[in-house]
């Protein structure tokens, strides 16, 4: 819950910083948990272990740089995740065998700092309604315009047919590509390999 509310939050603060305080009026510059959790989303994760927050609304009309601040706002959320990541591995790698760190914290420093960067990892992919398709897509359209089509189009049902798929069978296409980037980054910030 804490790592989808402050994801939203640095979309938010990113978004203000840009010169857009549409987030901010509407009460979402908050770590708040109550401002960014959305019923359905947060029923999801305690039933089936995915979920979502409420997306921080953007006007992109008050950026004083719509494409790239667009792309910073984006970019945001993945960053403040990885950095909730970075600082608890940093506890995890220093204060691990010091006697300091009970069972019960060091599991729970392991799975804070482990779905903090799959939580950044998973928004980085470019489909909609990720942070990487916002971030990515200004890119792609340059390149492969066609591709990017394709991938606006047709992505979010692909997204969600891997998620339903992984759920059903037990076997997840999207962990299969995600899990060398989480493996990596527990690796650099804990010193611990998964």
């Amino acid at each position: 819950m804490f790592a989808l509310s402050f994801h939203e939050f640095a979309h938010a603060w990113m978004a203000e910083k840009c010169g857009d305080s549409t987030a901010a009026r509407m009460g979402r510059l908050t770590l708040n948990p109550m401002a960014h959790l959305d019923m359905m989303g947060s029923l999801m994760i305690l039933f089936v272990g995915f979920g979502w927050a409420k997306p921080v609304p953007v006007d992109g009309r008050n950026l004083r740089n719509p494409r790239t601040d667009m792309m910073k706002v984006a970019a945001a959320g993945p960053v403040s995740n990885l950095l909730l990541a970075m600082v608890a591995g940093m506890v995890l790698r220093f204060m691990n065998g010091t006697g300091l760190l009970t069972d019960s914290i060091f599991i729970f420093l392991i799975y804070f700092t482990r779905i903090n960067i799959a939580l950044a990892v998973f928004n980085l992919i470019p489909v909609a309604p990720l942070d990487g398709s916002q971030i990515f897509s200004g890119y792609l359209m340059k390149t492969n315009p066609q591709l990017a089509w394709k991938i606006q189009t047709y992505g979010p049902q692909v997204l969600f047919g891997l998620i339903l798929f992984g759920y059903f069978t037990g076997f997840s296409i999207l962990w299969l590509v995600m899990e060398p980037f989480v493996s990596f980054f527990m690796l650099l910030f804990a010193g611990i390999s998964m």
